[in-house]
């Protein structure tokens, strides 16, 4: 059974936050935990925090064991942008893109579903 968990409006850019998930992708929960515990990215504790969150909806909804999960898809997608702007000489401006992102998990306990 496929079970999921999302964290929206992250204030870290989707492309630095997807060298995280890119990490554990396809690890049990338990492994993953582990890596994310030492990674020195500041993505590391929020895709832990829904990593969790996933296990635990597994658990607490689906009676699912959480030591035989492991991560079937991880993404991390883009949310707004903040936009500014910054003066620069000669009187033109220069922009200023603050980018936020959605970190969705879906975790399994099936093997059948890591073939799709």
């Amino acid at each position: 059974m496929q079970v999921r968990a999302i964290a929206k409006n992250i204030g870290i850019p989707p492309r630095k936050m997807r060298l995280v998930t890119n990490a554990v992708k396809g690890l049990r929960v338990n492994e993953a935990l582990a890596i994310l515990q030492f990674l020195p990215n500041a993505g590391a504790r929020p895709v832990s925090v829904v990593v969790a969150s996933a296990a635990a909806n597994a658990e607490n909804n689906y009676n699912l064991d959480p030591d035989q999960l492991y991560i079937l898809n991880i993404v991390a997608d883009d949310s707004f942008r903040i936009k500014r702007v910054k003066p620069r000489s000669h009187g033109r401006v220069a922009t200023i893109q603050r980018r936020f992102c959605h970190v969705t998990v879906i975790v399994s306990d099936d093997p059948a579903d890591k073939r799709h």
